[in-house]
């Protein structure tokens, strides 16, 4: 940072100065903030999105509909404070690693190694999105953020700025497994930062197969006699689990202090009494207490002992806590990210991720199956590809919206091609058919209008405001199309937005006709959501005015 020199600074710059330094973090992380042109944009302009209708891709209208904007992922996450303000389950990122290689730009210039603001013009950068990223999370939302050795230490620390007592850990991925010769080691791993939003208790567990499943005898310690293995140290662990046909049916009471089966295995009836038993005689625990051990019954299974012929008590976990480095051959970035990439595209394009990695990432953050996972690193569109392929093994109904500039025609030539491909089905470069997934997208590109608050540009932005408000309300069918007013549907609700208020009688003679619920925009000068029009449909319609309910979120997110 340049030093300033005072030596003719006037007595009010002076007092200024030290008040803006007295203001200064002297704790965290510090850095020359560069200003950056596509956020000073804002201050003059707003962004808006416009459909590219050729670029939409319908392959069942019962499936969810996907998002892709092209433009500057500033603008596009400015767009979706108001349309996904608190909706957004995942964010999934890969932001440029920053190695000095002329691997992203800032203000237009790449940033190379020689760059003396090089990691201030990054963190500039992911700080100006991460914030506004933050706001559309839902409560319990995650965030995963990709990154490398070069700028992990910074990450760290910004994310623990943004985040505040959030659950924050990263994960060693093993991607490269033969390593790239770096100066002193081979690197062969990067990293993905987990951000839990809500509590750690929202951590999924990772499914196992069958071959790589954890199986274990149930009894505690069966090949030690330490105290804490016996049954002394804890009756409440002394109980007989119930036996019937080879199955674990259920489980008896905790025995009394001076109660001592007379053997392991008790016939009672068709059930068999399986008590923690050792061949031994001594008497021990089973791993889980009498009040917790129902919560795994489907664990249990019974294994006959091919020496003594009896029956014991095995427990198998299928899913277990996600370690903290992830080694598989499925998270090899050559194999299932550069070649997975060429073999969709016949093109290359340099450092895609894993298919499997970005999958297993967003397992690991629990979410129902109709989650909406947000990439606004799109890249070559891999966080769109895995959602797709979740969706088609679990027949989930998960959402993705990516957003991606069109840098080097990144949108237009590899992250769209590849998600459509995906959907629809292609050849790849063995000529071998390989079978769509099935989905909907819906293409977006960012667009502008002057943001000082004229009439004139209130009207404009309410204009350019119909593709934001099916995105927010999730309703992408035209039903009517008037000058004076428009109306949308899904399956469930509608979406209408009336541009001239002298149209509303007409509007609600059509409202009148159609059975549903409304989320309504109405276009006001002011504040006015024309309540009292509306006060004999107000069980149908929820009002809300435009632009102000807009300008209303960019004025927070432009402050």
């Amino acid at each position: 940072m340049a030093k300033k020199d005072y030596t003719n600074w006037d007595r009010k710059d002076l007092i200024k100065e030290i008040e803006q330094l007295r203001k200064r973090k002297k704790y965290g992380l510090v850095w020359e903030d560069k200003p950056e042109n596509v956020v000073e944009q804002c201050k003059t302009e707003l962004p808006v999105l416009e459909e590219v209708k050729s670029k939409e891709i319908i392959t069942d209208p019962d499936k969810p509909t996907n998002i892709l904007i092209e433009g500057d992922n500033y603008h596009a996450l400015s767009v979706l404070n108001y349309t996904h303000k608190g909706k957004i389950d995942v964010i999934y990122i890969d932001p440029p690693y920053n190695t000095g290689a002329k691997d992203w730009k800032y203000n237009n210039d790449y940033v190379d190694i020689n760059d003396r603001w090089r990691h201030s013009k990054w963190l500039s950068m992911m700080n100006n999105r991460l914030k506004i990223a933050k706001n559309v999370l839902k409560k319990n939302g995650v965030l995963i953020c990709a990154i490398d050795e070069n700028e992990i230490s910074h990450l760290g620390v910004l994310l623990e700025e943004l985040f505040p007592s959030k659950y924050i850990t990263p994960v060693t991925v093993i991607h490269n497994p033969s390593g790239i010769q770096g100066k002193n080691f081979s690197n062969n791993n990067e990293f993905l930062f987990f951000v839990y939003n809500g509590s750690e208790k929202s951590i999924a567990l990772e499914e196992r197969d069958e071959d790589s499943a954890d199986v274990r005898p149930f009894i505690n310690g069966a090949k030690g006699n330490t105290k804490s293995y016996l049954r002394e140290s804890g009756n409440n662990s002394f109980y007989p689990i119930l036996v019937k046909n080879n199955k674990v049916v259920g489980f008896g009471d905790v025995c009394a202090i001076n109660f001592h089966p007379k053997s392991r295995v008790v016939q009672n009836g068709k059930i068999l009494e399986i008590y923690p038993i050792d061949n031994d005689g001594v008497e021990r625990k089973w791993l889980f207490s009498r009040n917790s051990v129902e919560e795994i019954i489907d664990e249990l299974s019974v294994k006959i002992n091919s020496r003594t012929k009896e029956p014991q008590i095995i427990r198998t976990k299928n899913k277990i806590n996600y370690k903290t480095v992830w080694i598989s051959p499925k998270y090899n970035a050559k194999k299932y990210g550069t070649e997975l990439v060429k073999n969709i595209l016949n093109k290359d394009f340099p450092f895609p991720k894993s298919l499997y990695a970005v999958e297993e990432a967003i397992k690991a953050s629990v979410h129902p199956k109709d989650s909406i996972i947000l990439d606004f690193f799109a890249g070559s569109g891999t966080t769109g590809h895995a959602v797709l392929n979740l969706n088609s093994k679990d027949e989930g109904r998960r959402k993705f919206i990516l957003c991606t500039n069109n840098e080097g025609n990144i949108a237009e030539e590899i992250c769209y091609p590849r998600i459509k491909k995906v959907i629809a089905g292609y050849a790849d470069i063995q000529k071998a058919k390989i079978e769509g997934l099935g989905g909907n997208l819906k293409y977006f590109k960012t667009s502008f209008v002057p943001a000082e608050p004229t009439d004139k540009n209130k009207i404009a932005l309410t204009e350019k405001a119909t593709e934001m408000l099916c995105i927010k309300e999730d309703t992408f069918e035209e039903v009517k199309s008037t000058k004076q007013y428009k109306i949308y549907r899904n399956k469930k609700r509608y979406t209408g937005i009336v541009f001239d208020h002298q149209a509303i009688d007409d509007f609600k003679k059509e409202i009148a006709k159609i059975d549903g619920k409304f989320s309504l925009y109405i276009f006001s000068l002011g504040d006015d959501t024309f309540d009292e029009e509306f006060e004999d449909m107000k069980k149908k319609v929820k009002l809300s005015p435009i632009p102000e309910a807009i300008l209303r979120v960019y004025r927070r997110v432009f402050k």
